[in-house]
């Protein structure tokens, strides 16, 4: 018989079928077994389909993360429909445009008067959708074709007005697939669902877990990532960089631990220290929401100097770099496109390349150095200045947390460097940043001035709000 190879077996339906019993989603204290979860997303499937929404319509997502969210949003995808997770970070009220730029037929939350009134989407109370688990009878298996549209993922917004990017399941199939060859995931293993539902790190952990069968284990809101790790034994973790300095700060048991997955962009040097210093089992990424998360990871084993890149290709990817060092991207992980009046637009090249609009380079090894975002550099006195480099010697600086360097005017340069520096003991800094600078980067790099970190900044969920630092550096610096 010939394969299709336009349509796999859906993920969660074989690992019921294979494993009815085993640990899909587990939390302190309570567990459900594949079956049972397979059996709540297609009770929710059905009622979802009672409202009659189109194949293909758009359903936002505007919950707290939670078993309800998860079966939620497994249920859009199974039913055809595209689930669209908004940031609970924003006000109910902020919600509505992003609803009008993604083309949503509905949203399912439970602050349904607030978004209701600002947005012409219908909102549908979450609590109505979930019932009727227990007349579902033992299902077949289920395939689903690769280019069904899965998901809408806002952008970050850090260079701009956030996108909607739209995710054909195949997208987070093969992301999963590249990524369990790299970082071994089994059966019974559990992964600390640690970010939020609504970046693609997020849904990346369930679809890396559905894929094999693992637990994808959900802590307490608001708990440490120190003190859920031994709670629920998590074998695997994601983090971002804020993540990790806060767990290497924790006195907790990470003995379980057999894989630290760090995103959101470049780990500073001292936290690689620090990561190596406890034996954490580290691998550093480079990734992004175009192209479904990671895109370079390094392996198993990696040696410090190779955590300090980001990693080699993963399957089902390809990179090349641009003349001028653009990082470029394709593979079955490439989105679909932004939407835009309803419709996925997508910028590729002529051969199918998407401009990242990152800069890097890649060693004799494979290896990407990820040098930072086009949009960032600066001119000053005629020489380029990439933000990210400063910021990854401070990193360097022992005692330095965290760095964020960007340009202020100035009248015989053009441009000059400043850096917000956070210290890991802000009443004991070092003496001389500029000197221990100096001996890492040309004259030109140095920065002219180096504030304290200031009291209100965004805290950074995957990406620094750089407009943020660039509007008080400009309003403190003389």
């Amino acid at each position: 018989m010939t394969r299709d190879h336009t349509r796999v077996p859906c993920p969660l339906r074989s690992a019921a079928l294979a494993s009815p019993e085993a640990a899909a989603v587990a939390g302190p204290g309570w567990t459900v077994s594949y079956t049972e979860l397979d059996r709540r997303v297609s009770a929710a499937g059905r009622r979802i389909g009672e409202f009659g929404i189109e194949p293909g319509g758009r359903v936002a997502l505007y919950l707290p993360k939670s078993l309800d969210y998860v079966v939620l949003l497994l249920a859009l995808i199974r039913t055809g429909l595209v689930a669209c997770p908004v940031s609970t970070r924003l006000p109910a009220g902020a919600v509505a445009p992003l609803l009008e730029e993604a083309g949503c037929s509905a949203l399912i939350s439970d602050a349904i008067g607030p978004i209701g009134a600002a947005g012409e989407a219908p909102a549908l109370d979450p609590g109505t959708l979930l019932d009727g688990a227990e007349n579902e009878r033992p299902q077949e298996p289920l395939d689903v074709p690769l280019d069904r549209p899965a998901t809408v993922v806002f952008t970050s917004g850090s260079t701009g007005a956030p996108k909607a990017a739209l995710h054909s399941f195949g997208n987070h199939y093969y992301s999963a697939l590249g990524s369990n060859e790299n970082i071994a995931l089994r059966t019974d293993d559990r992964w600390l669902h640690s970010l939020p539902l609504y970046h693609v790190g997020g849904l990346s952990i369930l679809f890396r877990c559905l894929l094999v069968g693992a637990t994808v284990a959900l802590p307490k809101p608001e708990a440490a990532i120190g003190e859920s790790i031994p709670v629920l034994g998590a074998t695997h973790v994601s983090l971002v960089s804020t993540q990790l300095l806060r767990l290497l700060r924790e006195d907790a048991d990470l003995s379980s631990l057999k894989a630290v997955l760090m995103g959101g962009g470049p780990i500073p040097p001292s936290l690689v220290g620090g990561a190596a210093n406890r034996s954490l089992p580290v691998h550093t990424s480079y990734g992004l929401t175009e192209m479904a998360s990671q895109v370079t990871t390094t392996p198993p084993g990696a040696s410090r100097e190779r955590l300090y890149t980001a990693g080699r290709v993963l399957a089902h990817r390809e990179v090349r770099l641009s003349e001028d060092g653009e990082i470029l991207v394709r593979g079955r992980t490439l989105f679909a496109g932004y939407v835009q009046d309803g419709e996925p637009n997508r910028p590729l090249d002529g051969e199918g390349w998407f401009r990242t609009g990152d800069l890097g380079e890649m060693d004799a090894g494979g290896y990407l150095r990820v040098a930072g975002r086009r949009d960032n550099l600066f001119v000053t006195g005629g020489e380029n200045v990439q933000p990210e480099e400063i910021e990854e010697a401070l990193g360097r600086i022992e005692g330095v947390q965290e760095a964020v360097v960007v340009p202020v005017p100035d009248p015989e340069f053009g441009a000059r460097p400043v850096a917000f520096v956070r210290m890991l003991d802000a009443a004991n800094p070092p003496p001389n940043l500029a000197g221990s600078l100096g001996a890492l980067l040309p004259r030109f790099k140095v920065p002219d001035a180096f504030y304290p970190w200031p009291d209100g900044a965004p805290r950074a969920v995957m990406k620094t709000n750089r407009a943020f630092f660039r509007e008080h550096a400009r309003r403190i610096h003389g």
